[in-house]
């Protein structure tokens, strides 16, 4: 036994538990009744309904006599029969016998009652002789039937089904119960045709024979018959009494009525057979109108005088088996066959033959031989015509019409059917129809209709060819509707492909909603879409005004959440959205999106001029992200601009939202509820940067300009008017756009004056580039033309120009040493992947969208081709030539380089890789250490004014950053003598409290050379006791006594890495090293917000709690300025990152201008490009020198503006002020001390600290550069000397492309501008100014005349290899006294004026004689003057007795200058007139009378002026007098020629004498030393 079987039994079992069906086992009963009954549909019924149905039907069935139908109708509840279905049950008991089943349910059929459940029991019952159940088996057979249907409502309903099914078994049992008797009657009258009558021909009688007797063997279900009379002469057709069987039996129908008409014409034809259908349904069998064949009978002489008349239905072998083996029909297929004249084995004879074999079998039974030859021979010749086609043939008693309707099979569907059936009915006034379809794998489908209609009613007047032209165009199914539409759009060849590949994706939903013609662009859309999306837009003929259709069609489902923001955005409602899935043959899948779209009037759809206006090239820029999705849309339909004119609007406004403190929204509303003024304002910019010949341009823009500012006058929001002005303002600002150029679509850049942008804050750069796409926004400015800085991935979206405005600061400071000047480029890349689920895309599309910022850079820059600029194509210029564009690596950008310089190339940019420093053919930042090394120098400096030389004393570090990184990992490998005690990084804190300065070193080298290394790879072995390394995601770490005696921890025994990082930055340490990213140190002033630095703000900590001696910068920002001051006023040895890390700025900038001159090498053949770069590589180790010799003097500088201490305090406020009036100086902004804070400093004796000086180093030097390059000094034929130094030793060969350089003026005066300020001193170049009158170039070239006539590198080389050797502040003095000659020399040169003689004559004229003077100076003094010079060499001794004694003369060879001027005048030897300098010197005591001017107040500018003037007076004097002197005699010995002089001169200077006694008690002022300078004036010309 199965497990179905099982489980039957179980089911039975328990529906026959505790069942009383007395007399019957109600096990028995239960099995028997339910015994075909599938066992899973027992399983859905519950026990109780299976014994409920039982009892009610054993109910029903208990008495019944034969031939007694019994039949009962309920709803079963369990409230009052104890079961329930739901459903209502009708059950029935009865004879067994045929069609019983069949009736039943075609009549529930055909009252709309749906069978739910139905079980039919055929049973073997016994009953006693008043019919009552007795038992099962032995007896008569009973169909017992139980059929469930839904719940019939009323009663009344039911009792009349009740009533109907027994009427209907009725006629079952009646016409079972005649089937014997008919179908011997069938066969009597087949019989007796073999006979007679002799009227009739006897292949007729044969076929009707042949027909009948084939009709008794099965083929018909015999439901009537009876026997008529009909009398020719009056057509009187009666019933023969007792002749009826079947439904026919007994007095049914009318026995006697005449016969007129078609019907009676038909009566009385001899042709004996009749077939068709009658007019009534069978309620036997199955429903459907009866078959009616009727036999007509004949006399003698072959007079229709009677009819046999049999009604039923054919059976289903009838219809299926083929027309050959049917008497009858044979023989009509033989005749028609004939008729046609085809060849039985032809080709259409065979079509021909299987047309008649699938022809509707009823058809073939009636329809005579002609009709059904024409209709067959025409459906062979049109079997390749793709033409519906109809074929009507009426009743002949007028009862129907039977239509045939062929049609393409591809075009039949339910509906389609439904049409043809409702035009058929309308033309021939149908009641009814019924219908049989034939759908194959032919070509043609096949529909044959019968329309019923009134007997007696007028015959139908339909003209066939007319229906059949009617049922063509019906028949047109959307798809051939379709298919003509694509003919029509896309011609023959090309619609059958389309066809082919879409006509299968198209479902019922789409082509229910969409007209073919519409579905044509439909598919052209989808086939040329490839990716992304395809739009079209079209208006309904019944849609209302403002109203239109959108089709988005995509590879890729859409959501409704992805596309209405973008319409709400155009100001557009959607009213109603369908969507459609299309497949095509191939396999691809499409996607249609329909939205109804309404604008606010018919007028905002109006056409554009050209194929980027209006809404569709809108939308779809926006779905392309070639344009934003926001309300300056709107602008579209309200003002009919086009997309690419809202960019413009669009670009401005992101431009505003960075410099203005309104939101994007806000800007937003200014235009859109302005939108005339819109329209204006892209008037103005196309007036402005429209490229082509423009008649009056300016005076177009003028007009346009002057529109908006008479319609803001009608503005009523103060808010709207300024934001308009404002963007006014930014377009006329504009200098160049790339918005016109061809390639234009991309990112848009805006070059602009910021000058003339008003809101701008300070400090305004000179150049603004601003670069707007839908992926990025970006800014870069610049100070100057020649500028660079680099370019860094912002994370600030809304203000992220004012962090580049923060940083550029920064920059120009930085900048001040090498040739270009500060910039800085900043770009917010938008939509961003998130970084945490895929960094790689995140990754690629930062550096996707670095990319299009540099592209847009170099879009608007000028070009160099042949040494000439070239203007960038489509784009017009308001500015001059601007050729020089150099970006670097920054924050987020370190690896860009390359794909800089790749952009570059693929802009033929002239630069070439040089564009972008350290890519892969640049100098390695990090393989040279450079940033590291150069911040290292100040490290050094600091730890030598300490007196500690860091390469030879332990020294105990903190620090940012790792050993993998450049500036950490370099600058921790700088000295052998490093004791790193603690470290941390992004991931780690390292802590080795009392480390092993050798062990330590080598495991940092070993590190360091790791591919990637974190601080999770030193070996643990080497960290000393009570340390380690630690995660920063760690929740404590516990604190260890070394911990807390290296770090100078409290008492607590945990911290967090928070709290541990804040300590290590605060440790007591000799050296805190940044080689990290962010800002570690603030002000105690300062909020952490103040900083821009969210990421350290938990572990930032106040300048004032820094407990290191020095601090090294080598990160960029590792403190805030005001930061540092507060360090540096702690005693704390500190700079700014500018001047610490300045290494790599200067060599990237060597190594663009070494790319620009190799460049044109390369360009001239005269090298290869690999030779070029084998170049650039050999001067790796020379170029680093030169950087690091940058570094190394900018520090001795500020070392020795740190020892004059608050000397020269005044001059630095002079300084700023200059600065601040000329110079756009922000004290505030760079955070340096106001004049009155400059007041209490001097009161207290203090001065700038080395932050402070380390910006104003910057701002002098930028200023000198700026004068010299407005100057002619550059180009002092001298100078070529300071360009080729500028460049390593191998390049220096190279002249011709020297003096080529496009930066050759530029070089020059960053070198003579770094020299006069890193020798000179901060102020030198503006105290110089300030005293002589002169402009600073003129400063400058006298600087350089002094400096190579006195040898100021002989000198400072003498004093630098002191370091370490000798107290720093020693050395100080020494640069100190030199300066003072310096000052003072260039003083002389600018008094002489004018100043014509070209730099390189001027040192000719003095070099050689000065520096033989100052060779043999201690031998032209006098007794008096070399006691003073050997006192001043004791006073230096520690400098050794060399340098000593060339310092001691350095100020008595101030006058060395005059003295050669005076001997080249008098024609005497030099020698001679500098001894008698110096022997008259002594005699007027010039020495303290210099003095006693150097002790004069020069606070105030004019003090200093003063007090200059009248040093250069005496001097002037002196080599008067000198003159004089030397005048007297011809005496060999210039000491006698004075003492002679003196000897004259005895009363004048004895009066002389005695001022200068007097005053020398006395604070002298101006006042007394103009007393003393007149006297001394005096003296000359005016012996006694």
């Amino acid at each position: 036994m199965t497990i179905l079987d099982e489980r039957r039994r179980s089911l039975l079992t328990e529906a026959a538990a505790d069942l009383d069906t007395a007399p019957i086992d109600p096990a028995e009963l239960i099995d028997l009744y339910h015994r075909h009954v599938l066992t899973e549909d027992l399983a859905t019924r519950h026990p109780d309904d299976m014994r409920g149905g039982v009892l009610s039907h054993l109910a029903l069935a208990r008495t019944r006599q034969p031939g007694e139908i019994l039949v009962a109708g309920f709803t079963p509840s369990v409230e009052t029969h104890g079961w329930a279905t739901g459903n209502t049950v009708l059950q029935v008991v009865t004879d067994d016998g045929a069609f019983i089943v069949d009736s039943v349910t075609a009549e529930l059929d055909r009252q709309g009652h749906e069978v739910k459940f139905l079980i039919h029991p055929q049973l073997d019952v016994e009953r006693d002789g008043e019919g009552t159940l007795v038992g099962l088996g032995g007896g008569r057979a009973e169909s017992w039937l139980h059929v469930e249907v839904t719940r019939i409502v009323g009663q009344d309903a039911l009792d009349g089904l009740v009533a109907r099914l027994r009427e209907v078994l009725t006629e079952v049992a009646t016409a079972v119960a005649d089937w014997e008797p008919m179908l011997a009657r069938a066969a009597e009258i087949s019989a007796s045709l073999a006979a007679g009558p002799e009227s009739v021909p006897v292949e007729e009688r044969r076929q009707l024979q042949g027909l009948l007797d084939w009709l008794v063997d099965d083929h018909f279900v015999f439901l009537g018959y009876r026997r008529y009379r009909y009398s020719d002469d009056d057509g009187i057709l009666e019933q023969v009494p007792g002749s009826g069987l079947g439904l026919m039996r007994g007095g049914s129908g009318t026995s006697r009525r005449a016969l007129r008409g078609t019907v009676g014409e038909k009566a009385a034809e001899r042709q004996l057979l009749i077939i068709t259908k009658a007019n009534s349904r069978s309620t036997v069998h199955r429903s459907a109108y009866l078959d009616y064949i009727g036999i007509k009978t004949v006399d003698a002489d072959g007079v229709v005088d009677g009819e046999h008349r049999f009604i039923g239905l054919f059976t289903s072998n009838a219809y299926h088996g083929s027309v050959r083996a049917i008497p009858f029909l044979a023989g009509k297929v033989d005749e028609v066959l004939a008729a046609s004249g085809f060849a039985p084995d032809s080709h259409s004879g065979k079509r021909l033959l299987s047309v008649l074999e699938t022809y509707p079998r009823d058809e073939l039974f009636q329809g005579d031989v002609d009709y059904l030859t024409d209709v067959a021979t025409r459906i062979v010749s049109s079997r390749y015509q793709r033409q519906t086609q109809l074929f009507a043939r009426p009743d002949v008693y007028g009862r129907f019409t039977s239509c045939l309707v062929l049609l393409p099979r591809d075009r039949y569907n339910t509906d389609v059917r439904l049409r043809i059936q409702e035009i058929l009915m309308t033309s021939f006034h149908g009641t009814g129809v019924e219908y049989t379809t034939r759908v194959d794998d032919s070509a043609t489908a096949m529909v044959h209709y019968v329309i019923r209609r009134e007997a007696n009613g007028a015959p139908p007047a339909a003209d066939l060819d007319d229906l059949q032209d009617w049922l063509r165009r019906a028949v047109q199914t959307w798809d051939s509707g379709w298919q003509a539409a694509m003919v029509a759009e896309f011609g023959e060849i090309e619609a059958a492909r389309l066809v082919a590949r879409w006509g299968g994706g198209l479902d019922d939903a789409y082509k229910a909603m969409h007209q073919p013609r519409v579905a044509a662009v439909d598919v052209r859309h989808l086939d040329e879409l490839v990716d992304g999306v395809r739009a079209s837009l079209h208006q309904e003929m019944s849609a209302h005004p403002g109203e239109r259709r959108l089709r988005l069609y995509c590879d890729r489902a859409l959501r409704l959440t992805e596309v209405l923001p973008l319409l709400l955005d155009f100001g557009l409602a959607v009213t109603d959205e369908r969507t459609h899935r299309v497949v095509a043959r191939d396999g691809a899948v499409r996607h249609i999106l329909d939205f109804g779209v309404s604008a606010r009037d018919e007028s905002w759809w109006a056409p554009g001029d050209d194929e980027e206006s209006g809404f569709l090239a809108a939308f779809l820029a926006v779905w392309e992200r070639r344009a934003e999705s926001d309300r300056f849309n709107q602008l579209i339909g309200s003002v009919r601009l086009t997309w690419r004119q809202v960019v413009v609007l669009r670009m401005v406004a992101a431009y505003l939202r960075q410099t203005m403190h309104y939101s994007t929204g806000y800007l937003e509303s200014a235009l859109v509820e302005n939108p005339e003024i819109a329209r204006q304002l892209v008037d103005v910019f196309e007036a402005r940067f429209l490229p082509g010949d423009l008649e009056d341009r300016d005076a177009r823009e003028q007009a346009a300009a002057d529109a908006v500012l008479a319609s803001v006058a009608d503005v009523p929001s103060l808010d709207h008017d300024r934001m308009i002005r404002a963007f006014l303002a930014v377009i006329r600002a504009g200098e160049r756009t790339n918005f016109y150029r061809p390639e234009a679509g991309g990112a848009v850049a805006l070059k602009l004056d910021p000058q003339r942008v008003p809101h701008l804050p300070a400090p305004r750069p000179l150049i603004e580039t601003w670069v707007y796409s839908t992926r990025l926004e970006g800014v870069h400015l610049r100070f100057g033309k020649v500028a660079r800085g680099g370019l860094r991935w912002s994370d600030r979206r809304d203000d992220f120009r004012t962090e580049v405005l923060g940083l550029v600061k920064a920059q120009m400071v930085k900048n001040a040493v090498i040739v270009p000047t500060g910039a800085k480029g900043g770009f917010y890349p938008k939509g961003l992947p998130d970084p945490q689920r895929d960094r790689a895309a995140w990754l690629a599309h930062g550096r996707d969208a670095y990319r299009e910022f540099v592209g847009a850079l170099l879009s608007v820059a000028d070009n160099r081709v042949r040494g000439r600029a070239v203007g960038p194509d489509g784009v017009v210029r308001h500015d001059g030539d601007d050729t020089y564009l150099v970006v670097a690596a920054d924050k987020g950008t370190a690896a860009f380089s390359d794909l800089a310089n790749e952009v570059s190339a693929e802009h033929g940019f002239w630069l070439g890789d040089a564009f972008a420093s350290g890519g892969s053919a640049g100098y390695d930042h990090k393989g040279m250490g450079i940033t590291a090394r150069g911040a290292w120098a100040s490290v050094t400096r600091h730890f030598l004014e300490l007196g500690i030389d860091p390469q030879a004393t332990e020294i105990t570090v903190v620090g940012v950053g790792d050993m993998s990184g450049d500036v950490f990992g370099n600058g921790m490998l700088l000295s052998e003598h490093i004791r790193l005690v603690a470290a941390f990084d992004h991931r780690h804190i390292f802590v080795d409290p009392t480390p092993d300065a050798a062990a330590s070193f080598a495991e940092r080298a070993r590190m360091f050379a790791l591919p990637y290394s974190s601080w999770a790879d030193y070996d643990a072995a080497l960290i000393s006791a009570g340390g380690g390394v630690f995660p920063r995601s760690a929740k404590a770490i516990a604190v260890t006594p070394e911990m807390r005696a290296a770090l100078g921890l409290g008492d607590a025994e945990h911290l967090t890495p928070t709290e541990l990082i804040k300590a290590i930055l605060k440790a007591p340490v000799d050296l805190f090293w940044n080689g990290g990213i962010g800002t570690y140190v603030k002000a105690s002033t300062e909020q952490h917000g103040d900083v821009g630095d969210r990421a350290n703000d938990a572990v930032r900590v106040d300048g004032a709690e820094l407990r290191c001696r020095v601090v090294g910068e080598g990160g960029n920002l590792g403190a805030s300025q005001l930061g540092r001051i507060e360090a540096a006023q702690r005693g704390i040895g500190i700079n700014t990152d500018a001047i610490d890390n300045s290494g790599g700025v200067d060599s990237s900038d060597y190594e663009v201008n070494i790319k620009i001159l190799l460049g044109s090498l390369v360009a001239d053949g005269r090298m290869t490009g690999r030779q070029r770069d084998e170049l650039l590589r050999s001067m790796t180790d020379e170029v680093a020198a030169s950087v690091l010799r940058t570094n190394y003097e900018q520090n001795v500088l500020l070392s020795n503006a740190r020892h004059l201490g608050g000397a020269m305090l005044g001059s630095h406020e002079r300084l700023m002020a200059w600065l601040e009036q000329h110079r756009g100086l922000d004290r505030a902004l760079e955070a340096l001390p106001s004049t009155a804070e400059m007041d209490r400093r001097a009161k207290d004796g203090r001065g700038l600290t080395s932050p402070e000086f380390s910006v104003l180093v910057a701002y002098a030097k930028m200023a000198l550069k700026d004068a010299l390059l407005a100057s002619s000094v550059p180009d002092d034929p001298w100078l070529e000397a300071e360009l080729a130094a500028y460049f390593p030793a191998p390049l220096r060969g190279f002249a011709e492309a020297l003096r080529n350089h496009p930066l050759r003026r530029e070089i020059v005066a960053n070198r003579v501008a770094n020299s006069v300020v890193n020798r000179g001193g901060i102020t030198f170049a503006h105290r110089a100014l300030e005293e002589s009158g002169a402009g600073l170039a003129e400063v400058a070239k006298a600087f350089v005349i002094a400096r190579e006539v006195f040898d100021l590198s002989g000198f400072v080389a003498a004093v630098e290899l002191l370091d370490g050797k000798a107290p720093t502040a020693l050395q100080c003095r020494l640069y100190v006294e030199f300066r003072r000659l310096l000052d003072r020399t260039v003083r002389y040169l600018l008094a002489r004026r004018p100043q014509t003689a070209g730099i390189g004559a001027e040192i000719d004229n003095y070099r050689d004689d000065v520096r033989r003077l100052s060779g043999t100076i201690s031998g032209l003094y006098d007794e008096a003057g070399r006691a003073r010079f050997d006192r001043r060499a004791e006073d230096f001794a520690a400098a050794g007795p060399e340098l000593s004694s060339r310092v001691a003369g350095l100020l008595d060879g101030v006058a060395f200058l005059g003295v050669v001027d005076l001997a080249h005048r008098t024609g005497d030897d030099p020698g001679l007139v500098a001894r008698g300098y110096l022997h008259l010197a002594d005699v007027i005591g010039l020495d303290g009378l210099l003095d006693m001017l150097a002790r004069l107040s020069s606070e105030g500018r004019w003090d200093a002026v003063a007090k200059s003037a009248l040093r250069q007076d005496v001097y002037r004097l002196a080599l008067a007098l000198t003159a004089d002197a030397l005048a007297l005699s011809e005496d060999d010995d210039a000491a006698e020629r004075v003492r002679l002089w003196a000897a004259r001169h005895t009363s004048a200077l004895a009066g002389l004498r005695a001022t200068f006694g007097d005053l020398q008690g006395e604070s002298a002022g101006l006042g007394q030393m103009w007393v003393l300078v007149r006297d001394l004036g005096l003296l000359t010309g005016s012996p006694e």
